[in-house]
C-alpha cells in the first residue's frame, strides 16, 4: 500500500487523478487533523479506525490509500470544509472511507463502519 497525503485541498483532485493513473485500488480517508501538541487526531472516533483501515487496505495489492485530514465542521473558515460541500464528495462524520474510481467516489464507510476489520475488508475487497 502506498499513503498519500493530501495537506491542501486545492491539491486534491490532482493526488487523485495521479493516484488512478497508478492503481485501480484507490481509497480516500478524511479523518480529524491531527493536533499540534500532540500529534493525534481531534476526533476519537478516527483514533480508533485508523489502525484498522491501514492494515486492511494494506492487504490490497498495489492500492493507494489518500489520506485527507479535516478540521472540525464547525471552523467555518477552514478550506477543508470544502469536502463537506463538494457535490461529488458531501462528507459528513468522519472518518470517512471512500472508494475511488476515474468515475469519481463510489461507495463509503462512515464512523463506526471503520472500526471493524471484516467489515472493512468486505468493503475493500467489493467489485
Amino acid at each position: 500500500m502506498k499513503c498519500v497525503r493530501v495537506l491542501e485541498p486545492t491539491e486534491f483532485d490532482a493526488k487523485v487523478n495521479d493516484a488512478l493513473a497508478q492503481s485501480e485500488s484507490v481509497f480516500v480517508l478524511f479523518f480529524g487533523r491531527e493536533a499540534p501538541e500532540t500529534n493525534e487526531s481531534w476526533c476519537p472516533d478516527c483514533v480508533i479506525a485508523d489502525p484498522t483501515v491501514r492494515k486492511v487496505v494494506n492487504t490490497v495489492p498495489n492500492s493507494i490509500l489518500l489520506e485527507v485530514p479535516v478540521d472540525r465542521k464547525t471552523e467555518v473558515a477552514s478550506p477543508t470544509n470544502i469536502f463537506r460541500t463538494r457535490e461529488d464528495i458531501k462528507l459528513g462524520p468522519i472518518p470517512t472511507l471512500l472508494k475511488w474510481t476515474k468515475a469519481g467516489p463510489g461507495n463509503r464507510l462512515v464512523e463506526e463502519e471503520c472500526f471493524e476489520e471484516a467489515n472493512i475488508a468486505k468493503f475493500v475487497n467489493s467489485a
